[in-house]
């Protein structure tokens, strides 16, 4: 019997194609859903002026939330790095698909490497991390924050407000602009946000058996990085507008994950590498949270209200 799946996903040209291909995804497993999909303003969409780290938690997600919890819709697509750590009461969440490439690049009008660009250029972020990174690395740059899609910031940063951009690869690359990056940063030099590259489906609690098949879209090594990276976050309390950055790669049965807190100004940092498995990776995460706490970075984590 054919079920009608209505799912929910921002407006723009990258969010439209991430839900494009998760609809893709479920018809390769089932043909047993006619799917529909509804475009939701989330509230970063609605305050397209304002400075993202001030909107609080959710800014990306919790309307599309909002609409599963409704029953508006009966799935949303998310990036995952802007899904909140804590899951919201009645929803279950699933990483889909294999993760997209999780650094982040480098757009600027010399088309030269960040060490290499002058004093005083003028770089476009709007997240904490990467600006509280990118002031460790190269202080004597300005950074500016800067919103709108992928397209729009990319065109910004190239013309007369602004010399450059910092943005994540996986959106490029999905866009198919990854020919525009001048440099793609290494994740020990400027370490992602945990979870980026990734996608993730929320539903109703309720449904979970409805939608038990959908839990075949998930690629094992993507799902233990991802969970290794975001059970660091969520052990620090933190949401994604805090300078945490985290990484880990599963090898067999193994996992690495490499760990930053960065201060807001740039003035230190705090890196930790940890191994763990690959079959239990909070555990993982959480051991990189107490080694960054070892290391004194818990002054940073109590500043910044992680």
């Amino acid at each position: 019997m054919i079920s009608e799946l209505r799912i929910g996903t921002r407006g723009s040209r990258l969010a439209l194609i991430q839900t494009s291909m998760v609809v893709d995804a479920i018809n390769s497993i089932s043909e047993d859903f006619n799917i529909s999909i509804l475009e939701i303003k989330s509230e970063g969409d609605l305050k397209p002026n304002e400075n993202v780290s001030q909107l609080g938690l959710g800014v990306f997600t919790s309307e599309l939330e909002k609409a599963v919890l409704e029953h508006r819709v009966d799935l949303a697509v998310h990036s995952l790095k802007d899904l909140p750590t804590i899951e919201t009461k009645g929803l279950k969440t699933i990483i889909a698909l294999k993760r997209a490439d999780p650094r982040d690049v480098l757009i600027n009008k010399w088309s030269k490497p960040l060490l290499d660009i002058p004093d005083g250029a003028r770089i476009g972020t709007s997240s904490p991390r990467r600006e509280a990174q990118l002031k460790h690395g190269r202080p004597t740059l300005k950074y500016l924050p800067i919103r709108g899609n992928v397209e729009t910031r990319v065109k910004k940063a190239l013309g007369n407000d602004y010399d450059g951009v910092v943005l994540a690869a996986a959106g490029l690359e999905r866009l198919g602009m990854i020919n525009e990056v001048t440099e793609f940063f290494s994740t020990k030099v400027l370490t992602p946000a945990p979870g980026q590259g990734a996608i993730a489906i929320q539903f109703r609690a309720e449904d979970l058996e409805k939608f038990k098949a959908l839990e075949n879209l998930s690629d094992k090594s993507t799902v233990a990085s991802v969970t290794a990276e975001r059970s660091l976050s969520k052990a620090a309390g933190s949401g994604c507008m805090v300078p945490i950055g985290a990484y880990a790669e599963v090898n067999n049965d193994n996992l690495n994950l490499f760990a930053t807190v960065t201060a807001l100004d740039g003035s230190q940092s705090y890196r930790v590498e940890v191994t763990g498995s690959a079959n239990d990776p909070e555990i993982a995460g959480k051991a990189a949270f107490f080694e960054l706490l070892d290391q004194g970075a818990g002054q940073l984590i109590d500043s910044n209200n992680l």
